[in-house]
């Protein structure tokens, strides 16, 4: 019982400082993004980027983020395996790519997986409704932003992240296949990261779909001058999946995801009640 309750106080105490934390930096994760007098939302960011700063800011931002991690694998942790679904939070309802960004969702939550993704509009709407109306799952791992990023309806569980590194880490942290659509900077950031992490062998072999031929054909090529150069393996891509068909994108997550989701998981992890779970 002391142990139990030693636990309850220091993550409280952990809370506590948290939230102390979160005024200083002028973020409210109940009342959304607090603007600042240039209508600029949470620099906090901005700040520690900028260089050296004294030892107590230093020293709040990481417990801030230990917190911040905390918070995110106690959303995630007992959800199941997920396979994340990156794209653009400007594509409208209207859009053709919303509809495919519909199907694969659904798709992906007929196989078995959780849909994960950024929790937004757009793309990220679009997978976590088709996950939904297929019977599954729905997860977004949300950063709170100056625009875009309000949460879905469609979601079963959101985390509210402050800072992309976080929110980066808990999406590739929990998923065991990536879906590109087309997007931006973002996007590519994403997809960029995902062939990084296979490359270094920090994560498996996981799937990577590209969604939309057209689209990622600039990118297709640069790949392909990368191989030419000699600047990256041809092992590098073999996991990667060019297509415009829903069919075989799923049909490359069913083969790929459920080998690796079953190599990596090799233990059923259990609820621990004196932890609050």
């Amino acid at each position: 019982m002391k142990a139990v309750t030693t636990v309850i106080v220091h993550y409280d105490k952990f809370a506590e400082i948290d939230g102390k934390i979160q005024n200083m930096t002028a973020v409210s994760e109940n009342e959304g993004p607090r603007l600042n007098e240039n209508g600029i939302v949470g620099e906090e960011d901005k700040y520690f980027l900028e260089g050296p700063r004294s030892r107590f800011l230093e020293l709040l931002f990481l417990l801030h983020i230990c917190w911040e991690f905390l918070r995110g694998f106690r959303v995630f942790h007992f959800r199941g395996p997920c396979i994340a679904v990156f794209g653009s939070a400007r594509w409208k309802v209207t859009t053709p790519w919303y509809e495919t960004a519909r199907k694969v969702g659904a798709g992906i939550a007929s196989m078995g997986f959780n849909v994960m993704t950024g929790g937004g509009p757009g793309i990220m709407e679009a997978a976590s409704r088709g996950a939904k109306e297929a019977g599954g799952h729905a997860l977004g791992c949300n950063i709170i932003l100056p625009k875009e990023q309000v949460p879905n309806k469609w979601l079963d569980k959101v985390f509210n992240c402050r800072h992309f590194f976080v929110r980066k880490v808990l999406m590739f942290k929990y998923s065991y296949g990536f879906v590109i659509m087309p997007g931006g900077f973002g996007t590519m950031d994403e997809f960029f990261e995902a062939l990084t992490l296979i490359q270094t062998h920090k994560i498996l072999n996981f799937p990577i779909v590209l969604m939309g031929k057209e689209y990622w054909e600039p990118v297709m090529a640069l790949l392909q001058q990368m191989l030419k150069e000699n600047a990256i393996d041809e092992a590098d891509l073999q996991y990667i999946h060019y297509t415009d068909s829903v069919e075989e994108a799923l049909h490359h997550l069913q083969r790929f995801a459920n080998e690796k989701y079953r190599l990596s998981r090799l233990k059923t992890l259990k609820r621990l009640v004196w932890l609050g779970e």
